[in-house]
């Protein structure tokens, strides 16, 4: 059984950025399970106890029709300052529950904090956030995501980030990069490049 997780930030009280959480998780049943009902995220939230102050990551776990479970995990930002570069053929097109095929790759990230895997000789993401790069003008996240976040989208949308097709041989335009989530705002994780490793 394949469950996919919706996963949100709570802050003193507030989820951010529900309109384009809504739009992925309902997509998301459309097109893995073929379910065509809507299902507000705002209505299942509101019957939920949680905490009014603090940072929370909210996990909404599905399958198909189901709410599965709602959790509230408190949060507490992951320092990242070195990448990895790691080769795989791995999918997480869906935001899947079980990582276990990201979290394997890990393993190999040798002394860095994180990885930034390589899929067809295109940068994608590292092991829980989308990335952007900086080129002293603009900021470039890869057109070929393994996940298309809700934080990447959000930034698309404002003209924050632009879309490229980014293969390793760009790296070296680069001079930062920055990592991105639903909990992770864009540039509160910030590297130099030369601190992503092959």
């Amino acid at each position: 059984m394949c469950r996919l997780v919706e996963t949100i930030k709570l802050k003193d009280g507030i989820f951010e950025n529900l309109e384009i959480h809504n739009e992925r998780f309902n997509n998301s049943r459309k097109a893995f399970f073929g379910v065509k009902e809507y299902l507000d995220l705002n209505e299942i939230l509101k019957s939920c106890e949680f905490e009014k102050n603090g940072l929370f990551k909210c996990r909404v776990i599905y399958y198909k029709k189901e709410i599965v479970r709602v959790e509230f995990i408190p949060y507490v930002l992951r320092q990242v300052k070195s990448l990895k570069i790691v080769e795989a053929d791995v999918d997480y097109s869906y935001k899947y529950e079980d990582k276990s095929n990201i979290n394997k790759l890990l393993d190999l990230r040798d002394n860095c904090d994180d990885i930034l895997i390589l899929k067809n000789n295109r940068l994608t993401d590292t092991s829980a956030a989308n990335i952007a790069f900086f080129d002293n003008d603009r900021w470039y996240t890869p057109l070929y995501p393994l996940l298309k976040g809700t934080k990447r989208e959000k930034l698309l949308r404002e003209k924050v980030i632009f879309e490229e097709d980014l293969t390793l041989s760009n790296l070296k335009r680069f001079s930062k990069a920055a990592l991105f989530n639903t909990m992770v705002d864009f540039g509160e994780t910030i590297l130099p490049v030369s601190n992503i490793v092959y």
